[in-house]
C-alpha cells in the first residue's frame, strides 16, 4: 500500500471518530495535520530512496558500457595475437555487458518516471498541508461568530473535513493510476523476456558474424602492411 493511500485511509476513519462523537470541527482539522505532516516525512524518505535506486541503475549501466567496450578491444588484440579462441570469448562478454547495460538503462528510465510522480504528490500534499492551516484558522473564527448554532458548526466542520478528503481521494486516483502502469510494466518486461529468449536463438549467428568481421579486418590490416614491404622491396631491387 503507498503512502498517500494509507495516508487517505487514516484520514478517513479520523475524521469519522470525530464526527461520531461530535468532537470540536477544529480538532479534525488538527488531527488530519498532524497525520498528513508524518506522511509528508515519510514520502520524502521514500522519494530520497528511490532517487538513491536511480544513481545505482545509472552506475550499473555505464559499468557494464564500459566493459563491453573493453572486451570489444580484448578481442581484437586476441585476434591480432593469433587466438581466435579467446577473441571469440572476448566477444562474447562483450556482447553480455552490452545487454545488461541496456537492460539497466531500460529499468532506470522507469525508474525516473517513478521518482518524478512521488516528487509530484509530495509538492501536491505540502502544499495541501499549507491549505489546511489556512482553513484551520478560517475555522477557528467562523466558530466564535456561530457558538449559538452547534449542530450547524458541526455540519460546517463536515463540510471542511470532506473537502479535504475529497482532495486525498483525489490523490488516491492518481496512486492507483502509478500502481496500474508499474502492473503492466512488469507484465511487459515478463513478456519481454520471452521475447529475450527467442532472440537468443540467433546470438551464436551474430557472433559469428561479428567475429568474421573482426577477423576480415585484422587480415586486412596484416595485408596491407604485407603490401607495403613488397612493394619497398620491389623498388630496391
Amino acid at each position: 500500500m503507498s503512502i498517500l493511500d494509507r495516508l487517505s485511509r487514516l484520514l478517513r476513519a479520523n475524521v469519522n471518530d470525530l464526527i461520531s462523537r461530535a468532537e470540536d470541527p477544529g480538532k479534525i482539522i488538527d488531527q488530519a495535520l498532524r497525520d498528513m505532516r508524518a506522511a509528508y516525512a515519510e514520502a520524502r524518505s521514500e522519494v530520497a530512496e528511490a532517487m538513491s535506486q536511480n544513481a545505482k541503475l545509472e552506475r550499473e549501466a555505464s559499468t557494464n558500457r564500459r566493459l563491453s567496450s573493453e572486451y570489444e578491444k580484448k578481442a581484437e588484440e586476441a585476434l591480432r595475437g593469433g587466438s581466435e579462441d579467446l577473441a571469440r570469448e572476448a566477444l562474447r562478454r562483450a556482447q553480455n555487458a552490452k545487454d545488461l547495460a541496456a537492460g539497466f538503462e531500460e529499468q532506470l528510465s522507469t525508474q525516473s518516471q517513478t521518482v518524478e510522480q512521488l516528487k509530484t504528490q509530495l509538492r501536491a500534499l505540502e502544499a495541501k498541508i499549507d491549505e489546511m492551516e489556512g482553513k484551520k484558522t478560517l475555522l477557528a473564527a467562523r466558530q466564535k461568530t456561530a457558538q449559538a448554532g452547534a449542530t450547524l458548526d458541526r455540519v460546517s466542520g463536515f463540510d471542511k473535513a470532506g473537502g479535504a478528503m475529497d482532495a486525498f481521494e483525489e490523490m488516491e486516483a492518481k496512486v492507483a493510476g502509478m500502481e496500474d502502469r508499474n502492473r503492466a510494466v512488469t507484465q511487459l518486461r515478463q513478456e519481454g523476456d520471452f521475447d529475450a529468449q527467442l532472440k537468443d536463438l540467433g546470438r551464436n549467428r551474430e557472433l559469428d558474424d561479428a567475429f568474421a568481421a573482426l577477423k576480415a579486418k585484422v587480415q586486412g590490416e596484416g595485408g596491407q602492411n604485407s603490401g607495403g614491404t613488397n612493394s619497398g622491396g620491389q623498388t630496391g631491387g
